[in-house]
Parts: C-alpha cells; structure tokens; sequence
C-alpha cells in the first residue's frame, strides 16, 4: 500500500484493455479525472494533498490518454464506456465506492459516473466544467449555429484527422498556446479574436498567444504532456469530442436528471466555461441538490487545480472531510 509520502504507478483491467493510474496515500478512496488535453499529471498539485489528508488519491490516465488503453474506432469512447472504465479502477483497487472529481472533460466524466452509477460513486467534485443535465437539440446541431462565419472549437474537432494535421506536426508548441490561451496571467486581452473559434480555413494555433508560459506551467511540465502526446497522438483525446452526439443518444434516458449525492464546483472567473455556463450554476439547486458548496475563484482561469493548487486543495479536503464516513 502507498504511503503518503510515495507514489505509484499501475495498470489495472477494464472493459477497454487497460487504465493507467498513479496512486498516493491510503484511506477513503478519491479518484481523479483529468481533462483534454492533459494526462494524470494535471493533479500532481493534488495527490500528496490528499494523501496528506488521510485520503486514497488515485489519478488516472483517461481511456485513449497516456498508458492507458486506446482502442480503436470513435465509438469505443462513448460516455458509457469512461464511466465503466471508472468503476473497473474502483473494483480493482479492491474499493466497492469512492468520491470522484473530475476536470474539464473529466468534469462531465465525474458527473456522468455519479450520475450513471450512484451505487459506487458515492460524491462528486466538478473543477471548471458545471454540470448541466442531458437535454436540447443535438450537439452538433448546437455547435453549428455558434460562432456565425467562425467555427467553434467543438465542431472543428469533429472531423476525423483535420485536428491531428494541425496539432501532430508540433505537439509541444500547440500545447503551450493551449494552456496560454486558456490561462489567467496569458489569455489573450478582452477584444481580441475569441482562441474558442477558428476563422473559416484557419486553425486553433492562429489566435493562441506566444511568447512565454502561464505561470503555473514550467519547461518541465510541458516536457511531460508534449512526450505523453507525441507518443500516443491525438486521436484517442479527441475521439470524445466526436462522440458526443452518439451520448446524447446514449443517455436519453436521463434526460434533465440531477445528480443528488453531495457535491462541490469550483471554477475560474476568467473561464469561458463559467461564463458560457452561468446558467447551468444558476440552477444548481435543481440539478444539484447535494451542493455543499460553489467556488468561483476570482483572477483564475480553466486550468484551476494547476493555476491556484493550494486554493483548490483547500476546497476539495475541506468538502472531503464533511461527506459522511
């Protein structure tokens, strides 16, 4: 077993082949669940914190990420199938339920697993992504009304390899202008052309800025994510963008559902997902009865357990420790 002071790596089985995690500390089991485009390392910030808080930390390596598994086809990455892959981490670390927090895409993932099964996830943690049940139009039918002679992001991740031709030939560069971009200290000034929309012919890159790191990120941590990616590729991380019509679909069934167990959001001010989705907080009463409570982290931007580590720490122990035993 780990000691709060150690950290150990393993692969253990799931539906898909494999899942790749990084475990710290013992006690009341927390799994961790990263975002695009990152890997488990994005809460290098917060295994020892709370493994130092009497808790089990486990990050993993999402399914097409990392050293995980990344089957082949689009469709092998449905909604479904990542919540299965989180209950299978569970089993196999001989745990019958945990707590789950989720950031980013990992966010929905988190939200998806309490929501889908509520038998084993017994809380769950929402970092910059709100929740907002199933429901509307299509996705796609969505994404292609925003954005009027630009494209947004989602819907130019769509396609199959156009993504890949403009990340793969520079992975570490277009990753450093991501994580600017989407940073407090180095997102591009009020006015200036939206990095979430890509002009009709153009790329992401074109609107990221250059020139320096956000604060939270070293030369080293870069080296991290660049080599996870120029190993692995992109296509396993954006086959979740391309599926989500198909959850749509999926989880007809949970239509406008909430999600009930106790939960916790904290985002960044400065984050378009907070801001695009003011309403989805709004309404957490109803979509979240379980709240304990809400964060809006002012001068922060989307990438918050790394932009404001000790901040969220503080947050997710504090809400940790008053879940029932």
């Amino acid at each position: 077993m780990s000691q709060v002071g150690a950290i150990t790596h393993r692969l253990v089985p799931s539906p898909a082949g494999r899942v790749h995690l990084v475990e710290q500390g013992t006690g009341p089991l927390v799994l961790l669940v990263h975002g695009f485009p990152e890997c488990w390392y994005s809460w290098r910030h917060q295994l020892p914190a709370l493994a130092a808080a009497g808790y089990r930390a486990v990050a993993i390596d999402v399914r097409g990420y990392g050293r995980s598994s990344r089957p082949e086809g689009v469709a092998a990455y449905g909604m479904r199938a990542l919540v299965e892959d989180n209950v299978a981490v569970v089993h196999a670390l001989g745990e019958r339920t945990a707590v789950v927090v989720g950031h980013d895409w990992g966010s929905t993932i988190a939200a998806d697993s309490a929501l889908l099964r509520p038998d084993v996830f017994r809380a769950v943690g929402l970092l910059s992504v709100p929740y907002a049940p199933r429901g509307g139009p299509r996705p796609s039918e969505v994404f292609a009304r925003m954005g009027g002679d630009e494209e947004f992001y989602v819907g130019y991740f769509q396609e199959p390899g156009r993504a890949e031709a403009e990340i793969e030939p520079d992975v570490r560069g277009w990753l450093a202008g991501i994580y600017a971009a989407l940073s407090a200290d180095t997102m591009p000034p009020a006015g200036a052309p939206d990095p979430h929309f890509v002009s009709r012919g153009g790329t992401m890159r074109d609107r990221f800025p250059t020139g320096r790191l956000p604060a939270w990120l070293t030369e080293d941590d870069l080296d991290v994510y660049a080599g996870e990616f120029e190993r692995t590729g992109m296509s396993g991380a954006l086959a979740r963008y391309r599926n989500m019509d198909r959850d749509w679909a999926d989880l007809a069934d949970f239509d406008g559902s909430p999600i009930t167990q106790p939960s916790v959001f904290a985002g960044g001010a400065l984050d378009a997902s907070t801001m695009w989705m003011a309403d989805a907080i709004e309404a957490y009463p109803t979509t979240l009865p379980g709240l304990v409570s809400s964060h809006l982290l002012d001068g922060c931007g989307h990438w918050i357990q790394q932009e404001r580590p000790e901040e969220v720490n503080a947050i997710l122990t504090g809400w940790l420790a008053s879940l029932p035993a």
